[in-house]
């Protein structure tokens, strides 16, 4: 329990009076004691705490007093005396610089000159016409921290009001300093209904920075027609600062939420091979991104100049990462990743950047390590905390960076090689959201035949029925035992671009599946592999099976690697990017926009929208950008984002980021109500939808109490006028190039409502987690998923093909990623499968939000939520015990855990976040 003292009283503050302050460190337990002449310490040792007036239920109150100018107290039984408390969180790693500064900043508050608050009230002031307030008051006295988190201070303020004054509905705080603080809450005690809770966890800037002054709500939610009458007016004059002008460049104090589209990809000032197309348009369409403003670069007019590292793009101030975030691994680490220990890895490796020579040195990647400079690395292990898959080792003259054995090869290192993991990946894997049913044959291409050649697939009848065991291609298909990765259309458009680009040889592929009638595993048996046509090669698709002979051995292994490839670019470009980081940015956008935080949707939706705009900047500046670490990794290269548009525009839509409707699209369930999601699966034994629906179902049933709590009326939601602005403002500003769809779910009902608000949750809660916390698991041993190849397959009468003979071996490692390819993509890997140690799970509530809203009925059904996740913990553990499950038990099969909804820090391979923040 934090305690605080009671407010300094006047004489107490004198200006005449003289302080001594003394700052010394406790050597026990490192915090800073604060201590003062004895006559001012005995006078507050006298004074009860503001928490024991709390814990009697402010009945203890008492009669109301008020202090005259002189300092003498008197009472009138007309007033109202109020108690505030406001809870400040310091920065958590002081520097002494710092410990001044907050000393000073303390010394302020006490005495009165440092914030200012002022009431307002849910009643109008029949004078004003507007909420009445009560004066400006200043926070004054010093108070001990918390015994447990000693960056939690507390101070206080008397107020009085008159005993008409009503309920107070929001407070103004202003900030007299020169910087900005971080506002936990205010706590209002001496109303007869009890504590008035005003949650912030905000940042207060200077009043030279925000003159007018910060508004804070109290915890009670109200639709727009029912925000008491002294309450509107700030409730939409909030709403239009946070939407600002459209005009300038942000700064860092900004809290204005905007659209732009993604035009700071690349920085064609720096070279000209580093421009990079606008994405958001009729050409390449794309969901928006955050505005920041910046000017134009010099050499192209419709790019936005670059922020580059290590200064910070800009993004709303409150959807930074808090310092207690910053100081873990998904977000301290990732920038120490990608400003220091990538640039190292390739100061360390780039001039002798080697295929790996055989298997053993793949493995002593997690035996010993990668050397590197220790001069060079000093600095870099000081600063970062490395995940816990990432280990450092010393001797005298380097630095090694060792990794930790993958989940993948944890158990069976040979897993990899196998046909049948190869297959169960798709189901259970970090990419199991493409395998679809085959339900069409012959297999045909719908791009344009006249550039991409004949649209009919080598996939022939004839191929197929080879490995269906005396079954033909009709009757495999009408049982359902026929599926397909298919990443044909998607990719050709851009192979032979991507194919020029050094280093890189890439085809469009198409694989079977074949389904076991009694244990629910795939088989692949057939890989199409397809190259653009030319003139003098109209024709180049290649067929694989995977054959009986060492040739064909060789060259089936070979053919799954490309297919591998091109599942790892197209998941974390189209399925991990593009469907849940970039599609939530406008979400988050609108909902500052246009709902209010006293709107119940804001309050249901706020913790899913965490941090994930910071994550996104950073990755606009590091990852995702021109030359960048997914460029220069992954085979696309640097028309990796031209991919992602070309999949948005052809197969995103809202209405099937529905977990239901995007399995029935694919052909891997049908409707049926008795089903968690409504749906049955063909394939019952896919670990990904079959716990995936749990959770969904889950989040389904807690947002349709919760919307059907607030909105009781027939007609409430089409009469909701913020609501209905927000789901304008998505698709008409949010993703422009789709407003025109059909496809857009209407928002006239409270199942309208209900359906459009589960989608955007599970979208950053539960399918981020699949397609994201198995990265390093799955993707950490590069043979298991090559994240570019850089061979095509040599065949028959081509100069290579006699090495090819010679020494399988080596081609297939000369074709997957280099030593400094391999070990770039495995850190960055390992940072984004890392949970922090204060990563807010779905179904937890932060400690620090545990006041989010004041309805009773509201906090019990979160509870049934949580106690609902745990229960399906259980029955995912117990599905992970079940030996007749064979796409997640076996010898050496890894579990399925990925939608696990809790975890600890670190790679675990489980646990769903309740929002993208990493």
């Amino acid at each position: 329990m934090l305690s605080a003292r009671p407010p300094l009283s006047k004489s107490e503050t004198s200006p005449g009076l003289q302080f001594h302050i003394c700052i010394s460190t406790d050597e026990k337990n490192g915090r800073m004691k604060r201590t003062q002449e004895t006559r001012f310490r005995s006078r507050r040792q006298t004074a009860q705490p503001i928490r024991a007036v709390i814990s009697s239920g402010d009945q203890s109150v008492g009669v109301p007093t008020t202090f005259s100018a002189s300092g003498e107290s008197r009472t009138s039984m007309s007033d109202i005396n109020i108690k505030a408390v406001i809870t400040i969180r310091k920065k958590m790693k002081e520097k002494l610089n710092d410990k001044i500064e907050e000393s000073w900043e303390s010394f302020l508050n006490g005495i009165g000159q440092g914030i200012m608050i002022q009431l307002v009230s849910k009643e109008v002031d029949t004078v004003t016409k507007v909420g009445a307030k009560s004066a400006e008051t200043a926070v004054r006295g010093w108070f001990s921290t918390s015994p447990n988190h000693h960056y939690i201070i507390e101070y206080a303020a008397n107020l009085t009001v008159a005993s008409t004054f009503g309920q107070p509905g929001s407070i103004i705080i202003t900030n007299l300093h020169p910087k900005e603080f971080y506002l936990m809450e205010i706590v209002l005690h001496g109303f007869t209904e009890g504590p008035v809770f005003f949650p912030a966890n905000s940042w207060i800037h200077s009043r030279n920075d925000n003159p007018y002054g910060r508004v804070i709500f109290c915890n009670q939610s109200y639709l727009p027609s029912q925000t008491p009458s002294g309450l509107k007016e700030l409730r939409a004059a909030e709403l239009v600062r946070l939407r600002g002008n459209g005009r300038g460049e942000r700064k860092k104090f900004d809290r204005i939420y905007d659209y732009a589209c993604y035009n700071d990809l690349g920085n064609p000032d720096k070279d000209e091979d580093l421009a990079r197309p606008v994405l958001g348009g009729e050409e390449r369409p794309y969901p928006r991104r955050c505005r920041t403003g910046r000017p134009p670069c010099s050499s192209d007019p419709f790019s936005e100049s670059r922020i580059e590292k290590p200064h910070p793009v800009y993004v709303p101030r409150d959807e930074t990462f808090e310092e207690t975030k910053q100081a873990t691994f998904s977000a301290g680490a990732l920038k120490a990743l990608l400003h220091n220990l990538v640039p190292s890895l390739v100061a360390a490796l780039s001039s002798s950047d080697n295929p790996f020579q055989c298997f053993t040195e793949i493995d002593q990647l997690y035996k010993d390590g990668v050397a590197l400079k220790l001069e060079e690395s000093k600095s870099i292990f000081s600063n970062m905390l490395l995940p816990a898959m990432m280990k450092k080792v010393e001797n005298a003259s380097e630095s090694m960076l060792k990794f930790e054995t993958p989940a993948i090869i944890s158990r069976d290192r040979f897993a990899w090689l196998r046909d049948n993991e190869f297959a169960r990946q798709t189901l259970a894997g970090v990419n199991p959201v493409n395998i679809e049913r085959l339900q069409d044959f012959p297999i045909r291409s719908k791009l344009d035949p006249a550039v991409f050649g004949s649209p009919e697939s080598a996939l022939t009848k004839k191929c197929i029925e080879q490995e269906l065991n005396g079954m033909s291609v009709e009757e495999a298909i009408q049982k359902g035992r026929l599926y397909i990765l298919d990443y044909h259309d998607l990719l050709l458009p851009f192979i032979k671009k991507m194919n020029a680009l050094k280093g890189t040889k890439a085809y469009a592929s198409r694989t079977i599946f074949f389904l076991s009638q009694n244990s629910d595993t795939l088989r692949p048996i057939a890989i199409e592999l397809s190259l653009s046509p030319t003139p003098s090669s109209p024709e180049s698709k290649h067929l694989y099976t995977h054959g009986h002979d060492a040739t064909s051995y060789w060259t089936w292994k070979l053919a799954k690697a490309h297919v591998c490839s091109n599942d790892a670019g197209v998941h974390q470009l189209v399925n991990h990017w593009l469907r849940t980081h970039a599609c939530m940015e406008p979400y988050i956008i609108a909902t500052h926009r246009q709902l209010s935080c006293m709107h119940p949707i804001y309050k249901l939706l706020h913790p899913h929208m965490r941090y994930t705009m910071e994550i996104n900047s950073l990755a606009r500046q590091s990852l995702i950008n021109g030359g960048g670490v997914i460029e220069s990794c992954f085979s696309p290269g640097k028309y990796s984002l031209e991919v992602s548009s070309a999949a948005y525009k052809s197969n995103w839509r809202f209405d099937m980021e529905a977990l239901p409707a995007d399995l029935i699209r694919r052909g891997m369930a049908v409707e049926d109500p008795s089903k968690p999601g409504g749906v049955r699966l063909l394939i019952e034994d896919y670990p990904y939808a079959a716990d995936g629906l749990l959770i969904w179902e889950a989040i389904k049933d807690w947002v349709e109490f919760y919307v059907n709590r607030f909105y009781e009326e027939p007609n409430s939601v089409a009469s909701d006028y913020e609501l209905q602005a927000w789901w304008d403002e998505i698709k008409n500003k949010g993703h422009p190039d789709k407003r025109n769809e059909s496809w857009w779910p209407k928002l006239k009902t409270k199942d309208d409502l209900s359906g459009i608000l589960t989608i955007m949750i599970w979208t950053a809660s539960g399918q981020h987690a699949a397609i994201n916390f198995g990265q390093y698991p799955f993707g950490g041993y590069v043979p298991n998923r090559p994240a570019l190849m850089r061979k095509l397959i040599t065949q028959e009468g081509e100069p290579d093909y006699a090495k090819f003979l010679l020494n399988p071996q080596q081609t297939f490692l000369s074709s997957i990623p280099t030593q400094l390819q391999a070990t770039k993509v495995m850190a960055v890997q390992d940072t984004l499968s890392t949970h922090s140690p204060d990563e807010e799970y779905l179904g937890d509530l932060h400690h620090t939000h545990a006041r989010w809203i004041d309805d009773q009925e509201i906090q019990k059904a979160f509870k049934r939520f949580s106690s609902r996740l745990e229960e399906i913990e259980e029955i995912i553990n117990e599905r992970n015990r079940n030996a007749r499950l064979k796409n997640r038990s076996g010898a050496g099969v890894p579990p399925y855990e990925l939608l696990l909804p809790s975890s600890g820090p670190g790679v675990t391979g489980r646990g769903i976040p309740n929002s993208i923040s990493i």
